[in-house]
């Protein structure tokens, strides 16, 4: 007997089977670094993720060549990284060199000797590309960018302006951590005036004033995962995080003075390789925030490597929304149905058009990927999976979004399965301090569409095709839901209790209506 086509999309390997990895290896100053995703699409995931803290520019301003010592960890990283690249199946790759490579004297000689062990041949970016690439890694993993973005490497810092999809001003300054650790002796006071010189010598820098400035980079990730821990921050995610430009020139600045950083608390949630280069990246960070004063700064996960991905994207999959890009590969994966999941995000519009709450574009868009999203849990245990969708959604590699927007699908899908006033045991700590990064508007339409999902799922159990013949409107003081009658026994007291709860949200009385 042949099943209903209900779904389009219910294993794993409908998605992930149609797609080619592609594998990005990228030879910085600093670290080189392996990743490995699935394919080339909007919301790519890493399949695999490694680094190597080579160091290969740490005497480049000194010296003017790659320190040997450095040469041959890379190489040996570059080794491993060819057998993994076999063991994967990976048929394209990337390979990239920048700043050190490209600066240092023995950096064509080098790029020979790489490009044998990693077998692959191995592109020498423009300090113009780099800055592209990194301007393309925001496009990746932010909706419709507006600022000035920085890439600071271990060698060298790279500016370019973005403003939705369109490019300009990209400039390379040689301001790396490592660059200005060996050009300054390994004294933080005598970097200052080196990147003052260089950053005043930028004559466009001034147009980010007001806007945002996106941080690219480990050495600022670090920065940022540092200033989390000094807040206590409930949320351990760099994506999207972001900090007012005050509060971020105060922090860079205590790091930069500290007369021993391993003493700061804060320090130990870095690595000991990554910590002799933060003063000299929060010392570049300050100086650059303080000649833009941008509106906030914003620190990214995404940049080069994800740049060079999103370049290999046909436009029209560029234009795609990087969020509902992810919701929707994520609702491929692991719910039921997704026809079910696209059904509830047009079933739930009518409860944001006349008669209900006002909606933003922004909000419309959340509420959409918060439907994507609300049944990637459902394997879980019925007892946990409020709980499982919390983190599981809160803790998601998704792009396209900011930190409340994050908490409010991750709150939207928790009240899915617990009920808007469920607040279990294991879960009410984390979703406190969450919650803490709501405002109420965003807190109470997480409620609004949990509690609409709930309705839904009673009257569809899941299945596409169900709840289209089910439609909502409002009638004056009244919320309506009207049901087919050959689908009136569906109209029982648990659904009766949970549409009288999303009519109360919504300061609505509840009007089941049956056969008409």
């Amino acid at each position: 007997m042949r099943l209903p086509q209900l779904q389009r999309f219910d294993s794993d390997r409908s998605r992930s089977g149609e797609l080619e990895p592609v594998g990005v290896v990228d030879i910085g100053s600093n670290s080189v670094r392996l990743v490995v995703y699935e394919g080339a699409v909007r919301a790519p995931t890493a399949l695999f993720n490694e680094k190597v803290q080579a160091g290969l520019g740490r005497s480049i301003a000194s010296k003017g060549v790659l320190d040997e010592a450095a040469i041959a960890r890379t190489l040996d990283g570059l080794a491993r990284f060819r057998a993994v690249l076999r063991i994967l199946g990976v048929k394209y790759i990337r390979a990239v060199a920048t700043a050190a490579c490209r600066e240092a004297s023995n950096g064509a000689v080098f790029i020979a000797r790489a490009e044998s062990a990693l077998g692959s041949k191995i592109d020498i970016l423009s300090g113009a590309q780099e800055a592209e690439m990194a301007a393309n890694g925001i496009l990746m993993g932010f909706e419709r960018p507006d600022g000035i973005v920085g890439d600071l490497g271990g060698g060298s810092l790279e500016l370019i302006d973005i403003k939705g999809r369109a490019l300009e001003h990209a400039v390379t300054l040689s301001l790396g951590s490592l660059r200005l650790m060996d050009a300054s002796g390994g004294k933080v006071d005598r970097a200052l005036a080196v990147a003052d010189a260089e950053i005043a010598g930028v004559p466009w820098i001034g147009q980010g004033a007001g806007r945002r400035f996106y941080a690219v980079g480990g050495t600022w990730r670090a920065l940022a995962k540092m200033h989390m821990a000094a807040r206590n921050y409930p949320l351990h995610m760099m994506q999207g995080y972001a900090i007012k430009t005050d509060a971020a020139i105060a922090f860079c600045e205590e790091i930069r003075k500290a007369k021993k950083l391993g003493d700061l608390p804060a320090a130990q949630t870095v690595s000991k390789s990554r910590r002799e280069g933060l003063p000299y990246g929060a010392l570049v960070l300050e100086r650059v925030l303080r000649r833009i004063r941008p509106s906030e700064v914003v620190f990214s996960a995404f940049g080069v490597r994800e740049g060079l991905v999103y370049a290999l994207l046909s436009k029209s999959e560029q234009a795609r929304d990087p969020l509902l890009a992810f919701a929707t590969d994520y609702a491929m994966l692991r719910s039921r149905s997704f026809r079910h999941s696209e059904e509830l995000c047009a079933w739930t519009d009518a409860l944001f058009g006349p008669g209900g709450p006002t909606e933003t574009a922004e909000e419309l868009r959340l509420r959409h990927a918060a439907c994507l999203l609300s049944d990637v849990s459902w394997r879980a245990h019925p007892d946990y999976r409020g709980e499982q969708s919390l983190a599981g959604v809160a803790y998601a590699a998704m792009a396209g979004i900011d930190h409340p927007g994050r908490v409010f699908l991750a709150m939207a899908s928790y009240y899915r399965h617990a009920g808007p006033s469920g607040k279990a045991d294991e879960v009410a700590d984390l979703s406190s301090r969450l919650v803490g990064l709501l405002s109420n508007r965003m807190l109470e339409r997480a409620k609004i569409v949990g509690a609409a999902v709930r309705v839904a799922h009673m009257l569809s159990i899941g299945r596409a095709g169900v709840i289209d013949l089910m439609p909502l409107s409002y009638e004056k003081d009244r919320l309506v839901l009207r049901i087919p009658r050959t689908y009136a026994a569906l109209n029982g007291e648990r659904l009766q209790r949970r549409f009288g709860t999303l009519a109360g949200l919504l300061g609505k009385a509840p009007d089941v209506r049956v056969g008409s």
